[in-house]
Parts: structure tokens; sequence; C-alpha cells
């Protein structure tokens, strides 16, 4: 594989880089360089900044309004928006209901859903998990009864990130008590403001409300909004996983912060010596970089095969377990370099204004949250062990 850019694909680089610095508002920049709180309006305000571009469904085809990009043209533009400062765009409409409806729904599904979800008009969450269901996902057991013209829903669903914010979520649930796990799961998409939804918030250890359980109570879901046929929700569902694993990855995020912890430990400390100059410090940063370098080869060999119409493959676990050990190595040598400065974590705290010592430096102060966030990285999605599981059985042939 070629790793050299072509003078096209620099140039869209050029235009990419161009483009970040001029549209993306300085708030939501500072917010993600300084690794502050971002509340929804600053990821609807990018996402819809990039819709006015034709730019915010980077991987979609023409055909359903995207901007028809190759495997190397998203990459960049990705990491473009990374070391730029630009927001993550939130994953569950854009890179993962989108490409279930597009490869399952019928047109009728597509017509509706597609375009507010590139156009940031209407927020999507996810239901998969839940209390017994996690990695062992066709376990799970929220009923959808089939009454005809609707389904009857019930039952709960746990770690649903941002469904605080969702307008609606795509849900597996159990459609056929009595064919094999697999084979008796539907898949739903669900308007959030039904009646009988109850989304109650769960803090994680960073004091932050990202996650919720969900809660359905009798509650009435159109068949004209299930995707695909009934029962055949989990060839769906494992489309969606395979998707999510890739994106997990984050590997311009991990670039971008990876720049971030050279910054901090080339800083003078108090004794004169920056950190880097510690050999068993530099050898660790380097080895996260060595890490970085490969997995983004092995990225860029999983997007080459989506270009040819391939759904990720068991090839995504390996991109979600590296990736994810990658970010959490990063955020621990950032913790390690900041020292005791990383204690003041809490946000409320930090959002009035904390005063309280050590007093450091001002990107030191969240870092504490942000080490303890990341660490749910190798558990959702589908837990690294699983994911090994999957590589031992799918590509090894164990």
């Amino acid at each position: 594989m070629n790793l050299d850019l072509t003078p096209e694909e620099q140039a869209f680089r050029e235009e990419v880089r161009a483009f970040v610095r001029e549209k993306l508002p300085a708030h939501i920049r500072h917010k993600v360089m300084n690794g502050l709180h971002l509340e929804k309006a600053d990821h609807v305000l990018w996402l819809r900044t990039l819709h006015e571009k034709g730019w915010s469904a980077a991987s979609w085809p023409r055909e359903f309004g995207g901007p028809g990009w190759s495997p190397v043209e998203q990459y960049v533009f990705e990491e473009e928006c990374a070391a730029g400062g630009a927001p993550r765009l939130i994953p569950f409409g854009l890179k993962m209901v989108a490409p279930v409806i597009m490869a399952f729904g019928n047109r009728a599904q597509q017509e509706r859903y597609l375009p507010k979800i590139r156009s940031g008009e209407e927020w999507w969450c996810q239901g998969y998990s839940e209390p017994g269901a996690g990695s062992d996902l066709a376990s799970l057991k929220c009923r959808a009864e089939n009454r005809g013209d609707h389904y009857v829903v019930n039952g709960q669903k746990t770690w649903n990130t941002l469904g605080q914010h969702a307008d609606w979520i795509f849900c597996l649930v159990r459609t056929d008590t009595e064919a094999k796990p697999q084979r008796g799961i539907s898949f739903l998409l669900i308007d959030m403001k039904s009646p009988g939804i109850t989304v109650r918030p769960i803090i994680t250890l960073d004091g932050a409300h990202e996650v919720n359980e969900i809660w359905f109570e009798d509650v009435k879901v159109p068949v004209e909004n299930r995707v695909g046929e009934e029962n055949q929700g989990w060839t769906y569902a494992k489309f969606l996983l395979g998707h999510e694993r890739t994106n997990i990855a984050g590997i311009g995020i991990a670039k971008r912060e990876l720049a971030r912890l050279k910054r901090v430990a080339a800083a003078e400390r108090k004794d004169g010596r920056p950190l880097i100059d510690d050999p068993l410090f530099a050898a660790r940063v380097a080895q996260a970089e060595i890490d970085l370098m490969a997995l983004e080869i092995t990225n860029l060999r999983v997007l080459s095969a989506e270009k040819e119409k391939r759904a990720p493959g068991p090839e995504a676990s390996i991109l979600k377990i590296k990736g994810t050990e990658i970010q959490q190595a990063i955020s621990e040598l950032l913790l390690q370099a900041v020292g005791p400065y990383a204690l003041p974590f809490r946000r409320e705290a930090m959002a009035a204004g904390w005063q309280g010592e050590p007093v450091g430096p001002d990107y030191a102060a969240p870092l504490g949250a942000w080490y303890l966030n990341l660490r749910k990285l190798s558990i959702f999605g589908g837990s690294n062990e699983i994911q090994k599981n999957i590589i031992s059985q799918m590509i090894l042939g164990l």
C-alpha cells in the first residue's frame, strides 16, 4: 500500500484544513483542545456547518447525499478535523444506523430518515445493551409483540449514550421467544417522544451525565419502523457493530492527543528539565506513537475494503482493541505528565471557575475526568476480551 498522498489528495487536505481553520467556532475549538465539556448545541452547530458545505456525512455515497469520497479522502477529512480541534461527530446517526438503513432499509425509510440525520435535524441514540446482555448481546430480553400494524415494546436498555438528547433510538428487540437467540431479534426505529419511554441518568465516575438507562412500558411502534425482515435483526446488528468498532479506533483523535502529550512533556518543569528528557517516559511516548502508526495502516486497509462494498469484518475487532488501548495509554501518560495538577476533575467545580490548590496550567484540570471517562472505551462496542475471541475464531481459526 502506497501511504503517500497524491497531489489531488494533498490539495484536498489543504482544503479541509483551511475550512476547519476558518469555519470552526473559536469557543468550540477551545473546548476540544482543552478537554472541556461539549454541549449538544456545540455538536449540532458543527454538524450543520459541515452540512452547509456538503461534508456532514463523509462516509456516505453520493446516492444518499454524501460527498462520495474515497476511503483516503474520508480519512484525511477526519484527521484534519481532529487536528484542527473540531468535535468528534456523534456516530449513532451518521455512522451506525445510517449504514444499516442504506443497506437494509426500504426506500421510504431512506427518504424519511437519512436527510435529517445528515442535516443534524434529528439526533439518534443506540438501544443495544441490557442488564445481563452486554457483550453477550444475543441474550437480550427487551420484548416487542407484533399486534398487526404496530409492535408493543416492553423492557429495559442500559449504558445508552446521550439518549437524554435523542429524538430517535434504534433498538434490538426480541420478537420471537421460541427461536434460537440470534434468530428471534428484530431491528426497530423508535421515536423517543413515544408514550411509555423513560430516560434515567447514570452518572459516571467522572461526574458526567453521558449515559442512561431507558425503560419501555407498552410503547407502540409502527411496523413500518422495522428495518428489514422480522427476526433477522441479528444480521443487521452485526453489520452495525462492524461500523461502530471501526469508528471507536479514533485515530485522528489519538494523533491530536499524542501531539498534546508531546507538548506537555516538553514543557519545562520546576527543576528545569522537561519530562520528555526522562528516557523511560520518552520510551513510553515512542511506543504509543509506534502503535498508533501501525494501527493507522490497518485502518486504511479496512477503509479500502469498505470501498469495495464490503462491511467491516473481524478486522474491525483489531481496530477496536488497539484503538481503545492506545487512547487509554495516551490519557494515562498525560495524567502522569501533569501529576497532581490533574486532581480537580469535578465538572461542576471546573464550570464554576475552580480556584483550589494546587494551581497548575489550565489544560491540566480536565485530565483527571478525561482519564476516568476513557476507561469505558475497552468495554463498550463489545469488550476487548470479546473482540479477542472474535479474532481467534474468525481470523486465526482457533
